[in-house]
């Protein structure tokens, strides 16, 4: 298989500097352990799912289908695509300056993030389908490949089924955080002396305040796009690895 995609790096950190940021908080790094972590995620019934898939025998069978290095990159690059496609659509603009309704007070600017709100649950809900459904297969693919990487497939079903509930509730917290700094940055345009200067340099002007939100909401929905398909990543790379080493 041709190694197409190189980069594995976690970005979680990422996603979480940019989130801090905008809500104007400080972003710390968590003192606990990842098993105290974990312990507060998992109920009982999650942990024994977990045991079973890490001490069972899990059965090793064909696959049907497949994922390859090709097919991650092409739902990875649509995904991108899509996210740029939506901040040159004229549905995400706002009246220009000069404009009649602009010198009547903007009324569009008290509502204009749901747009903005409307577009960031669309892109979440296509990088939730677009991961599942990769890591599904994935785990399909490795469950035939060896009892090892079949117990590994079992293990991460049973993480997500786990973790997933607990993941989505707190993405869906995203929009309301990047509305809070939609409106600082609204808001700092009409009063700058108000708002730090490392807000926005550049409030003074009408579209100048907009363009910066939309490159900031662009670069939060690319980091969360990170975050979601690091187990897709993770899989990948072991599949990757098993093949790797029945050509040996």
């Amino acid at each position: 298989m041709v190694r197409a995609h190189q980069r594995m790096t976690v970005r979680g950190s990422t996603f979480i500097r940019l989130l801090a940021r905008f809500a104007d908080v400080e972003g710390s790094q968590s003192h606990s352990s990842l098993s105290d972590r974990l312990s507060q995620w998992l109920d009982w019934n999650h942990a024994l799912a977990l045991s079973t898939a890490l001490d069972g025998a899990p059965s090793h069978t064909p696959a049907t289908g497949g994922v390859t290095d090709d097919d991650y990159v092409r739902v990875r690059s649509s995904l991108v695509k899509a996210m740029a496609d939506d901040f040159e659509s004229p549905g995400i603009t706002h009246h220009r300056p000069g404009d009649s309704s602009a010198r009547h007070g903007d009324a569009s600017e008290a509502t204009g993030f749901t747009v903005f709100r409307q577009r960031y649950l669309a892109r979440q809900r296509a990088m939730q389908s677009a991961a599942g459904n990769l890591r599904g297969r994935l785990r399909d693919m490795l469950a035939g490949q060896s009892t090892a990487m079949a117990r590994l497939a079992a293990v991460d079903a049973a993480m997500e089924l786990a973790l997933s509930p607990r993941e989505q509730a707190l993405l869906a917290a995203v929009p309301a955080l990047l509305e809070r700094h939609y409106e600082r940055l609204r808001q700092a345009r009409a009063t700058p002396a108000d708002v730090p200067v490392s807000v926005l340099p550049t409030a003074a002007t009408h579209d100048a305040w907009l363009n910066v939100f939309r490159k900031d909401m662009q670069s939060v929905l690319l980091a969360e796009l990170d975050v979601r398909f690091q187990p897709v990543e993770g899989l990948l790379e072991a599949l990757r690895t098993c093949q790797q080493g029945h050509h040996v």
